[in-house]
């Protein structure tokens, strides 16, 4: 007998547990971070971003945390078309609702971003699921500073 001793169901159980636990470790690795936000609560009103018909940009950074339930004004001055965006805050966040001039947009999810053709007010409704800085930015003015990041711990 070459293998004296040797037991031919041990490298079996041995591979089975091994396998197991590596796919254990594959779904924990691999599990989404989940935010608690309260939808049913009153969101926390950050600072209303100004665009500025002169091109200035009101707020440049804004500290959020994951979880917690906001509510963004946007609130344009006119004098430009302006596009803001902010594509990885949108796609890293549950966007409850949008309002322009009292008509809510629920989009269950995310968008693109908001566009101004002339003066208005905008406010989003939204939960930071991940942690990371998300730029903002006005389409073709983030050279003349109409730029900003959210800071989400």
């Amino acid at each position: 007998m070459l293998f004296a001793g040797f037991n031919k169901e041990e490298p079996l159980r041995v591979t089975f547990v091994a396998t197991i636990l590596a796919i254990a470790a594959l779904f924990w690795m691999d599990a989404p971070v989940r935010a608690e936000g309260n939808l049913a609560s009153r969101p926390e009103r950050l600072e209303t971003l100004l665009l500025g018909a002169d091109l200035s940009f009101s707020v440049k950074e804004y500290l959020l945390e994951t979880g917690e339930y906001y509510r963004w004004r946007i609130e344009s001055q006119g004098g430009e078309e302006f596009m803001l965006r902010a594509p990885d805050l949108f796609r890293n966040a549950w966007i409850e609702q949008v309002v322009i001039n009292d008509v809510e947009l629920h989009p269950g999810g995310g968008f693109y971003g908001i566009e101004f053709d002339d003066e208005g007010i905008a406010d989003v409704w939204f939960v930071p699921i991940r942690p990371g800085n998300f730029d903002y930015f006005i389409s073709g003015f983030e050279s003349r500073g109409m730029s900003g990041t959210f800071v989400v711990r």
